[in-house]
């Protein structure tokens, strides 16, 4: 089945208001671009995010964000995002705060369909005996706290009981996918995408290559494309942010490029 569609827009003309989407990417690595821009240019509101973090606040989910059209963040990083902690802060966005390698095995899960799982990651802390605020009243007190969690005993360790997450639509990015959905990602945009398109209903890949069915060696193949249900073509390739841009003093670095001498060696 060719699962192409002409335009970004058109991939996620259908997006809904109050939908709950699982959008890809870590930090600004690996985001789906070229998608959240275009479901900006739509009229979707009170959308319900699962996302590593929140782009920044020109950038990625930062644009839905700013313009008001998220309800709620389901995350395990604020980072750079300063309109994120404002809106939490002033009660505007509810914020499920989540331990970040549960957030990716929740979503693993929901992809795979095993409804729940026991970890021990937060068990002793609030994400297990509940009151983390996940929406702030205008005047800074705690109107939706988060919920007590169920916890069991294995071999002598408690762990948490933690739901999966499913999504009606999953918004993705691949550096190469065949006209089938087959997707491969590149270095740490493999971090969550795959997992965000397992747990979508719906999801919609954004390639920065599309090639025919069979192009792919079956071995390089990341997420196969019965996860997938519509793959469009980027038009942002070259644009590529990150979050903070840290470098060394080019001295230092000229330094360190110069090798040494036997005799310094000694």
């Amino acid at each position: 089945m060719d699962k192409v569609v002409a335009a970004a827009a058109q991939a996620v003309a259908d997006i809904p208001d109050g939908a709950t989407l699982a959008v890809g990417g870590f930090g600004l690595c690996g985001i789906p671009s070229t998608l959240i821009a275009a479901l900006a240019e739509t009229s979707a509101s009170g959308l319900r995010v699962v996302s590593n973090n929140c782009g920044v606040d020109d950038w990625g989910l930062g644009l839905l964000l700013r313009a008001g059209r998220i309800a709620r963040m389901t995350s395990s990083y604020v980072g750079e995002n300063k309109e994120f902690a404002r809106q939490y802060l002033a009660g505007e966005l509810e914020v499920e705060l989540t331990p970040q390698g549960t957030l990716a095995e929740r979503l693993r899960a929901g992809g795979t369909g095993i409804p729940a799982f026991y970890t021990p990651a937060g068990v002793g802390t609030q994400v297990e005996e509940g009151g983390l605020p996940w929406r702030h009243t205008r005047d800074g007190g705690v109107a939706v706290a988060s919920p007590p969690k169920e916890t069991r005993e294995f071999n002598g360790r408690r762990y948490l009981l933690e739901e999966a997450i499913t999504a009606d639509f999953a918004l993705v990015r691949a550096a190469v996918a065949d006209r089938h959905g087959n997707c491969v990602f590149h270095a740490a945009a493999r971090n969550f995408n795959p997992l965000c398109a397992m747990a979508g209903h719906m999801t919609v890949v954004e390639a920065e290559r599309i090639v025919d069915a069979g192009e792919l060696p079956p071995d390089a193949v990341h997420l196969p494309g019965v996860y997938v249900d519509r793959v469009v073509a980027v038009d942002d390739c070259l644009h590529k942010r990150i979050e903070r841009r840290t470098v060394r003093p080019a001295h230092i670095g000229a330094q360190a490029a110069v090798p040494r001498t036997h005799s310094e060696e000694k």
